[in-house]
């Protein structure tokens, strides 16, 4: 079961946040990026099985970041996270290929159920 899982967001207590709520639910957390740009460059070198990604994050944000990943990886598995509010930038990510998304603040269960549908 593919369960190597790429955390990113620019908040290192979300990241932590979601690590938690990874381990305790037996997914691998293998690797953070805390920008778009250094999603890009860890996705490539840890070809994780699923990403968690910010949608606002400086340097390069969470939409650019999924296009290029998507761009060189058509099969990548994608989840967005994002702050109430941001309904337009959700439907731009899902049209760009995010596989599902989850709100903050992170409900658990909500966040292993959108991650067990993506990696199912």
């Amino acid at each position: 079961m593919g369960n190597r899982i790429l955390v990113v967001d620019d908040a290192a207590f979300m990241r932590m946040m979601i690590k938690d709520i990874l381990t305790k639910n037996g997914f691998e957390v293998v690797g953070e990026a805390s920008d778009g740009a250094q999603a890009v460059e860890k996705y490539k070198e840890l070809k994780p099985d699923l990403v968690t990604m910010d949608i606002t994050m400086p340097e390069k944000d969470g939409i650019s970041a999924l296009k290029e990943i998507k761009a060189d990886d058509p099969n990548a598995r994608i989840i967005m996270c994002s702050a109430m509010g941001q309904q337009s930038m959700v439907i731009d990510a899902i049209q760009a290929g995010a596989k599902d998304f989850i709100v903050k603040p992170f409900q658990p269960d909500r966040v292993i159920e959108a991650i067990s549908k993506t990696l199912a």
